[in-house]
């Protein structure tokens, strides 16, 4: 604790009496030097916090030892046995409302710069209007007052476009010095979009008289489509392709049992209907249920149960080899055939394939899934972390996650930088071994909490810094809540169902709560992660 206040008065000392800076500076190194200073003073605003946060959790801790003590000498055991349960629900309440203390005073920052912005303009409108009130009914003297009060008002509506110009020129500077990497994401998302619609066509004609599953039109997802991508070369288009049972057959999702996640993995439970009503209104109709074998025997009817399940449940590996071959199969008729050469990748859940012409080359990514009832949430083909058996559809978000994106696209401003912001830290953190999805999570969560005119490039350092502090302490309290799950303030359009919405929130963070050497590797990775930003922040090699 002292060693937090030392360091808290040394920074506070050189912010209070800093070097004057001389007029024959260039205009590069003042504003540089403006970008430290107002850097230096988010950083002493972030230490502030976490001085206080250290005094609350000191306190707790002493209120917590006092009450044990307490208990243990007054208390019987059954009541000494309810304060121990309920003493860790305290503990989350307190982290819960430092969380919400700090997304307040956030939000209150900004609502006051905005208000600055639209006050400054309305003082300059009364201040005309108040001159033309007094000139009716005062003399010379009141007449000179208000021309004081009129110069007083411009001045200050002035100085805060100055301050808005000084942000703007720092911010510019520091999207220049950042190396970004080389991409056309909208060109490979339009290219990809493209053929998802040729393919759309082959797929309907083909598959409309067979009993594979029916394949509806695809859904872009993932990062390209969102805006953004980790990688500057070999960027993954990634699109989710919706299936309903054929005819003759039914889908049924099962919760699988053996998992005790928050987020749910599917088994699809593939069931023969009878279809003896629309035998008699079509002749080519086949009941398969009630049917003589005898007389399917005649015709090859190969169907979903035979080919793609296993034990009467769909399997994501053996639907991945058929969505390759079907691909193999319809490309040659394609009009892209024609100037793009087709290589297949090899994947167990899902269809990957890269297609080049010599000049340019995209690589796509088909995933798969059943819909959950009339909503954005699937049971698809992507896989979680580690081994996922090939009978399990993971509950997928993707959807309900660019929808998120798309709606804050639709009402940010023109020049907003929500999405370099969040290009930026998936770019910094390689090597580092945070994972991708997690600066993901974090940027959704504030981009739900803040103006969505609070990303421009006055306000560029200032996101940063708001997410860097964010990671830091969401992995000092050991929690980030999944974004989708148990999130009843999600954007209307946006369609989960109950038990999605009704969910409790999902600890990203679950395991570095089990694991406190994990922890440890974490912070340590933020540290890291930390060092660098400051380095590009203040310009240092």
């Amino acid at each position: 604790m002292d060693t937090w206040v030392l360091w808290f008065l040394l920074l506070q000392s050189v912010l209070h009496y800093p070097q004057p800076v001389g007029d024959g500076l260039d205009k590069a190194t003042r504003l540089r030097m403006e970008a430290r200073a107002r850097f230096q003073e988010e950083v002493k605003m972030r230490l502030e916090m976490e001085v206080e946060q250290l005094a609350l959790e000191q306190e707790l801790e002493q209120l917590a030892l006092e009450q044990s003590v307490w208990a243990r000498r007054d208390l019987p055991w059954s009541a000494l046995q309810h304060w121990q349960v309920w003493a860790p629900a305290g503990r989350v309440l307190l982290v819960l409302a430092l969380w919400y203390i700090w997304s307040k005073r956030s939000l209150r920052r900004e609502e006051r710069e905005e208000d600055n912005d639209v006050n400054g303009e309305e003082n300059g409108n009364d201040a005309g209007h108040g001159q033309e009130v007094d000139n009716i009914a005062a003399n010379e003297e009141g007449a000179g007052g208000n021309e004081v009060g009129n110069e007083a008002a411009n001045a200050a509506v002035g100085n805060e476009a100055d301050n808005r110009d000084e942000d703007d020129e720092i911010g510019r500077m520091l999207l220049q010095r950042i190396q970004w990497p080389v991409q056309d994401l909208e060109r490979g998302c339009r290219w990809t979009a493209i053929l998802m619609e040729s393919l759309a066509f082959y797929f309907h004609h083909i598959l409309s008289s067979t009993f594979y599953p029916v394949l509806h039109e695809a859904i872009a997802v993932g990062s390209a489509f969102e805006g953004w991508s980790p990688r500057e070369q070999d960027v993954v288009y990634q699109v989710l392709i919706p299936m309903t049972p054929p005819r003759g057959h039914s889908f049924h999702l099962e919760t699988d049992t053996e998992g005790q996640r928050s987020e749910l993995n599917f088994r699809i439970r593939v069931e023969q209907v009878c279809t003896c009503g629309r035998e008699q209104q079509d002749e080519q109709v086949l009941c398969l249920l009630h049917h003589p074998d005898e007389e399917l025997e005649g015709d090859e009817h190969p169907n979903v149960l035979q080919s793609l399940c296993r034990d009467s449940y769909l399997d994501v590996e053996k639907t991945a080899r058929w969505f390759c071959q079907l691909m193999r199969a319809i490309w040659p008729a394609l009009p892209q055939a024609h100037n793009w050469h087709l290589v297949l990748l090899p994947s167990r859940r899902s269809c990957q394939f890269k297609v080049s012409n010599g000049q340019e080359s995209f690589r796509i990514e088909m995933l798969f899934g059943v819909r959950e009832d009339n909503t954005d949430i699937f049971a698809s083909s992507e896989p979680r972390q580690g081994y996922t058996p090939s009978t399990i559809w993971p509950e997928s978000y993707a959807v309900a996650e660019i929808k998120f994106f798309r709606y804050i696209t639709r009402r940010a401003p023109p020049d907003s930088l929500h999405l370099k912001c969040l290009q930026f830290f998936t770019r910094l953190q390689l090597g580092l071994g945070i994972d991708t999805y997690t600066m993901k999570t974090i940027v959704m969560h504030i981009l739900s909490t803040l103006p969505a005119s609070s990303w421009t490039t006055r306000h560029f350092v200032r996101r940063l810094m708001d997410i860097s502090e964010n990671l830091h302490v969401c992995i000092g309290m050991r929690r980030l809540n999944h974004f989708i799950i148990g999130n009843q303030r999600l954007p209307q359009g946006i369609n989960l169902p109950l038990h999605v919405l009704l969910a409790r929130q999902y600890n990203l963070f679950h395991h570095l709560q089990l694991d406190p050497v994990a922890h440890s590797q974490a912070m340590s990775q933020y540290m890291d992660l930390r060092e660098s930003l400051h380095r590009i922040l203040n310009d240092e090699d």
